[in-house]
């Protein structure tokens, strides 16, 4: 049996052709090599340009937006005024995960994130699974968020001039329309920003995500005006079983925190800023999301809010009786949530960035150009699927199937993290998970009560991505892992 927790020889470990099948599925990463390979790429490595500031920017820009501007008008009507008890369960679930998540981030501080942890840990296999929950919640959820930009932008067309594109324009096949085109722009127009290389992609989101919060804040002040207590009499009309369907599908709200983790690799100090950024992050997004739910509850009887994305600017309308106010939060909500589009878009490629490095999936994605420092062959393909699937699916459908995903991967980090002390326990980590196993298994516990409480056809679409993932994987990823023959991959 191979010593995978041994320090690599000659940067790459030993992996004897005689292995049999199960041994090749549970092998492992070494942390050393993990490391020791940060930032490097076929043909370039990426720059360490990003600083604690900008990295909790990075991910409050990809967690602050999905659940309030987007999401928030298909949770209301499954909870009712007990939509605020979502954001909170939905908050703890991903609190016990972040803890995992800023432990392993201090530890291993590489592109990966959960995908590179559970390789650390759990072996090539589980691994391969994590990274295909990712690509489930990266890049699914770049569509739906894109979805919601596209609401936002009708809002505001129609506050400032008095017009709004066509349906078939603006929605997609199932939702009235042909094609969602405001969704493919702004992940292109993203795509165009990471392009451009990690630094100037930071300060644009860190921009964008000023803009976001100013516009919570400014609705916060005005929909108070309208606040009824009595839209807080039967809080929890739809029972506990409501709340908790509503705190899966919020769910999604909450899976940007993770995105500084995809950043360990143009980090200036992973190590001691990446836990930083995701705990930072994570107090900051919840308590203005309770919040802002609050609020919105409280000015609009929950029996009223529909399925609207756009449903903030309409409360701020209603409110005020004034186009102006909805227009500007309408305004604020397209920046906004094209910095969500903008960081998530980042965490996809990075992610894939580090499994194409593995062998696990085609070299093109690990290219990186020498003169910007990015991986612009795979931001490029990842932009592009996302875009059509955003103008092609409708959004109820890319949220849930986006939550699943989530799920799956946070509760294989809270095993990692679990894992990692036990066969790793002398090294070195800048952030310890308090009274483990206890809080890490409460993480696994919560991700899959939530898992539960999505509808039996978010699980069969789940199923048949694992399938296609694991397919993929044999056909490709099995022989091919640079783990299989490190030294024929050297060779090449």
């Amino acid at each position: 049996m191979l010593d995978q927790g041994a320090p690599p020889h000659n940067g790459q470990p030993a992996a004897p052709p005689s292995l049999g099948v199960g041994a090749r599925l549970m092998r492992r990463k070494p942390v050393e090599l993990l490391v020791a390979e940060g930032g490097r790429g076929d043909g370039g490595s990426l720059r360490r340009s990003l600083g604690l500031w900008q990295l909790t920017m990075i991910s409050i820009g990809a967690t602050l937006g999905t659940g309030i501007f987007v999401v928030l008008g298909e949770a209301v009507p499954k909870a009712g005024p007990a939509v605020t008890l979502s954001f909170v369960i939905a908050g703890l679930t991903a609190l016990f995960s972040a803890l995992s998540y800023a432990e392993l981030a201090g530890t291993i501080p590489v592109s990966g994130s959960s995908y590179s942890y559970a390789y650390a840990t759990m072996g090539e296999l589980i691994a391969w699974i994590c990274g295909w929950c990712l690509m489930l919640e990266y890049g699914v959820s770049v569509a739906a968020v894109a979805v919601g930009w596209g609401e936002y932008l009708n809002e505001l067309l129609d506050g400032t001039i008095g017009v709004t594109l066509p349906a078939a324009l603006s929605a997609p096949p199932g939702d009235g329309g042909v094609f969602n085109l405001p969704a493919l722009i702004v992940v292109l127009l993203a795509m165009a920003f990471l392009m451009g290389g990690a630094r100037e992609s930071a300060r644009a989101n860190t921009i964008m995500v000023v803009v976001k919060i100013a516009a919570l804040v400014l609705f916060c002040a005005i929909g108070v005006q309208g606040f009824r207590s009595g839209n807080y009499e039967n809080f929890m009309p739809l029972g506990m079983a409501g709340v908790s369907a509503a705190g899966a599908t919020l769910f999604f709200s909450y899976i940007g925190f993770d995105a500084a983790s995809t950043a360990g690799e143009e980090a200036k100090n992973a190590q001691r800023d990446l836990p930083r950024a995701i705990m930072l992050s994570l107090v900051i997004v919840t308590a203005l999301y309770v919040l802002v739910a609050a609020v919105a509850v409280g000015a609009k009887p929950w029996q009223h809010f529909t399925d609207s994305e756009a449903s903030l600017a309409q409360i701020m309308r209603e409110v005020t009786g004034q186009s102006f106010w909805g227009t500007l939060l309408a305004f604020c909500a397209v920046v906004a949530i094209a910095s969500v589009v903008l960081t998530v878009l980042y965490g996809q490629t990075r992610i894939l960035f580090a499994m194409s490095r593995d062998g696990l999936v085609p070299k093109a994605f690990g290219r990186v150009s020498p003169k910007t420092g990015t991986p612009r062959t795979n931001t490029l393909i990842v932009s592009l699927f996302c875009g059509v699937l955003a103008a092609a699916v409708p959004l109820g459908q890319l949220a849930d199937a986006t939550s699943i995903g989530t799920l799956f991967a946070f509760a294989l980090v809270n095993v990692a993290v679990v894992v990692l002390r036990r066969s790793r326990p002398e090294m070195p980590r800048t952030f310890r998970v308090p009274l483990s196993p206890l809080l890490p298994a409460l993480g696994f516990a919560f991700c899959v009560w939530m898992m539960g409480s999505l509808s039996t056809v978010t699980w069969v679409v789940f199923g048949v991505w694992m399938a296609v993932g694991l397919v993929f994987y044999f056909l490709y990823g099995y022989r091919r892992s640079r783990l299989a023959a490190p030294a024929t991959s050297e060779a090449k």
